[in-house]
């Protein structure tokens, strides 16, 4: 459901009233807001965006802090827990309810509605990921959607048409197949257990779902199984690397490597492919095969506060700024991540010319919202614990996604 933007009255007031109440900056001198982040690749950028918020509020400044991805959210917890949490951070969508539900986010509805922000700038498809009915906890910085990044050199070696938006699943096994060369120590996929750029995508192609209609899982139903056999079948015919070794190698360093011939995986890689200058040149991408349909995971990070912050004023006031067309500018020029603000996409477009980054802005058309629910950060998490037997052949897809979507219904009933 897409947040409405016309916020009641008594919403608004009250809002302003808590703010009022809790602000502790801007009348007794400079106000500090920390602001958590888990990317060095996008640091630049969010000081940029740091330093234009300060530009127009002098008085407050604005620290930008990146914590590694293995800390961010134990530091995120204990500091919510403790009163000592950032006031600003990343946010994603399979974390959001507990945090939403626990009472550890601001909310900024009264202060967008003063600010008169258009909610509908917005993708709905990831607004509707954080819906929490009359509260908003926050706005998007960004959105992805997935492709094939494509080595185009280990494909003309190979012989190997590139991918295009024909291609299907078999047409991707056929290639995988040919592009593999153990000699060589080339692989034509990775295929790892990731649900955001693999098997979500593979299951919504397949016509099935993860959580269904009914708010129960779905992930084994014939079709489920179906995307996730599409990728269970390349580890076993040897297309892919194994399990333990994109495990000792981050599928993406291999495919930079020139170990991978195909990675599928996000918009939020471009930055990073495109600063390799050597490896530049090589770099293709093309959009998901299509299996029954097309089907592309979206998903985007939220702007949110802490709802502890002294200074919930000016928190709100920086939120609205780094989730607002000038930051999305800065995000979008800097080519860090494809901008969540209408209208600002072309900015990351036109950073890196020699990417076909259209891909992903069109995938937004055939998008599937990041599927959560309940304690979406808790069932999530035992993915490897019930598919790596499959993905290693020790059990059929079928089976493991049976006992997985069992585990996945007992969370949901908690």
């Amino acid at each position: 459901m897409r947040y409405d933007k016309r916020w009641s009255a008594a919403a608004v007031a009250a809002t302003a009233l808590v703010l009022s109440a809790c602000s502790g900056g801007g009348e007794d001198g400079d106000v500090t807001l920390t602001y958590a982040t888990w990317s060095d690749d996008q640091k630049p950028a969010m000081e940029a965006i740091a330093e234009a918020f300060e530009a127009d509020h002098p008085d407050i400044d604005v620290e930008v802090q990146v914590l590694p991805w293995p800390e961010y959210w134990s530091t995120l917890q204990v500091g919510a827990a403790g009163r000592t949490a950032p006031d600003a951070f990343w946010m994603l969508a399979d974390q959001f309810p507990a945090y939403a539900e626990g009472g550890q986010l601001l909310d900024i509805a009264g202060a967008v509605e003063e600010a008169g922000v258009d909610l509908s700038a917005y993708p709905e498809s990831v607004m509707d990921l954080y819906d929490s009915g009359d509260a908003l906890y926050g706005l998007p910085k960004d959105f992805d959607t997935n492709g094939i990044w494509f080595n185009k050199a280990l494909f003309d070696a190979a012989g190997v048409a590139y991918p295009d938006d024909t291609w299907t699943w078999e047409d991707t096994r056929t290639a995988a197949q040919e592009l593999t060369d153990a000699d060589a120590g080339v692989w034509g996929i990775a295929a790892p257990i990731d649900r955001q750029g693999g098997y979500y995508n593979s299951i919504y192609q397949a016509g099935g779902q993860v959580i269904g209609d009914d708010g129960k899982a779905a992930i084994d139903s014939p079709e489920a199984v179906s995307g996730i056999e599409f990728w269970t079948n390349m580890q076993a015919d040897g297309s892919s690397p194994t399990l333990q070794q994109l495990s000792d190698t981050e599928a993406v360093q291999m495919f930079m490597d020139g170990k991978i011939a195909m990675y599928f995986s996000g918009s939020f890689w471009a930055q990073r492919l495109y600063g390799d200058e050597a490896f530049r040149a090589n770099v293709g991408v093309a959009p998901l095969p299509t299996g029954q349909q097309r089907a592309s995971m979206i998903s985007g990070i939220l702007n949110a506060g802490y709802a502890g912050t002294e200074h919930p004023e000016e928190l709100a006031e920086f939120l609205i700024f780094a989730s607002g067309e000038e930051a999305a500018k800065i995000q979008g020029e800097s080519g860090a991540v494809l901008p969540a603000y209408e209208g600002t996409q072309q900015t990351w477009l036109d950073s890196m010319p020699e990417f076909d980054l259209q891909v992903f802005v069109d995938a937004v058309e055939y998008s599937v919202p990041l599927p959560i629910s309940g304690n979406a950060a808790e069932w999530t998490g035992l993915e490897g614990e019930y598919l790596t037997p499959a993905w290693n052949g020790e059990q059929s897809a079928a089976d493991a996604a049976a006992a997985y979507n069992a585990a996945i219904d007992e969370v949901l009933a908690e």
